[in-house]
């Protein structure tokens, strides 16, 4: 793994946390972008070397709609850049991790992602991201 690509936060609003954020970080969002496939709207932010994404639901079955439901909005995951993630995915996987999504999936900002269940990490829902080329 690279460095921290991003952290993921899930919201009830866009409309209400996008300008919270942009007073927080001194900047404006870079990027709003629909996940259909994963039921969820999503802004990016760039402060510095860090990113930040918002996720709001965009359905009440979404997983973002059932997180918030159980726990509230606030930190959802932290992802991870990776050079390969198809490597990582078969190492992380004979490390003893379970891997939600042993077959990459396309996910915003031009990546492909996946995830790692929070009860093989400490709790914490983890995201690989690959730069889609």
């Amino acid at each position: 793994m690279n460095k921290i690509e991003h952290i993921g936060i899930a919201v009830k609003d866009l409309e209400v946390s996008n300008p919270l954020f942009e007073a927080l970080l001194g900047v404006p969002k870079y990027k709003e972008e629909t996940v259909e496939s994963e039921g969820v709207k999503t802004s990016f932010f760039q402060s510095g070397p860090n990113k930040i994404e918002l996720l709001e639901a965009s359905n009440p079955d979404s997983p973002i709609a059932k997180f918030i439901e159980k726990k509230g909005e606030g930190i959802h995951h932290i992802a991870f850049a990776v050079d390969d993630i198809e490597q990582e995915i078969a190492r992380l996987t004979k490390e003893g991790f379970t891997v939600l999504n042993t077959i990459p999936k396309k996910g915003a900002d031009n990546k492909l992602v996946a995830f790692l269940h929070p009860k093989s990490t400490n709790g914490v829902l983890v995201e690989l991201c690959q730069d889609i080329k």
